[in-house]
């Protein structure tokens, strides 16, 4: 596979973290954003350099901001060159019924797990068609193929990203540009860890227990989804192998939708 400049969205922990390792050690040339500090950041792009990425840059944005992202994919360009691949990641994760959800909480999760992607799709896609070329990769969820209770925002917000990953691959179909949404089942990321602990202090079991639980209790495979795994699933979806694949949402959550 030729190298990319790929940017990647909320690659500071996680699965983002996990696709820019897997992508850096590849040799592709790599811009990521998140929530980290500088020396996290520093710490981050020198592991992603020492894995073999040709190139690491960091940009700041606040993903509930649609110009300020737009502002961060102009100087991502005007710094590595075009963006070939885009991967959406960022994400946040509220829980609380319907009738006690903040209206702050559902603001912000839609922004940033949905309408975020938005910007940097239309950022970017001018860009991949004069080229002829591009790969944009959406970081979905089961949740944006079944549901759960008390996560109205973030089920509403990735059925949202299966829907556009559909609409601009049916937009770019002969531009020979791919758009695909990754389902992700339970990964044992920051973001499910916290809701474990949640779990955890609710039950008075310890977070093993809850952990295994949880797992039990939707992910036939009773094992975590990892980032690295992830991250392989993207290594795919840029390949040439991977030309016709496009407008999909595909899971990769250890049968949980095979339920």
């Amino acid at each position: 596979m030729k190298t990319f400049n790929v940017f990647i969205t909320g690659a500071t922990s996680g699965i983002g973290l996990g696709i820019a390792q897997i992508l850096a050690a590849e040799g592709h040339q790599i811009a990521y954003n998140g929530i980290a500090g500088l020396e996290e950041t520093i710490a981050i792009s020198e592991k992603l350099t020492d894995l073999g990425a040709t190139s690491v840059h960091y940009f700041d944005a606040d993903m509930r901001d649609g110009e300020a992202i737009r502002k961060m994919i102009v100087i991502a360009e005007k710094t590595m060159g075009p963006i070939d691949v885009l991967v959406n990641n960022a994400g946040i994760q509220h829980v609380a019924p319907i009738e006690k959800f903040l209206v702050a909480k559902w603001d912000d999760v839609i922004a940033i797990n949905l309408t975020a992607h938005f910007h940097t799709i239309a950022s970017v896609i001018e860009g991949m068609r004069s080229r002829c070329f591009g790969r944009i990769i959406n970081i979905a969820s089961v949740h944006g193929l079944v549901a759960s209770a008390n996560k109205s925002a973030y089920v509403s917000a990735k059925h949202g990203v299966v829907g556009l990953t559909k609409t601009v691959a049916l937009e770019c179909a002969t531009d020979e540009i791919t758009v695909n949404a990754i389902c992700p089942g339970w990964v044992k990321t920051p973001l499910v860890e916290s809701q474990i602990h949640v779990r955890s202090e609710m039950s008075g079991r310890s977070f093993e227990e809850e952990a295994s639980l949880l797992i039990q209790e939707r992910q036939p495979s009773q094992a975590f989804v990892t980032p690295e795994q992830i991250g392989n699933l993207c290594l795919y979806l840029m390949s040439e192998a991977a030309a016709s694949v496009t407008g999909m949402a595909i899971p990769i959550d250890g049968a949980w939708t095979a339920q």
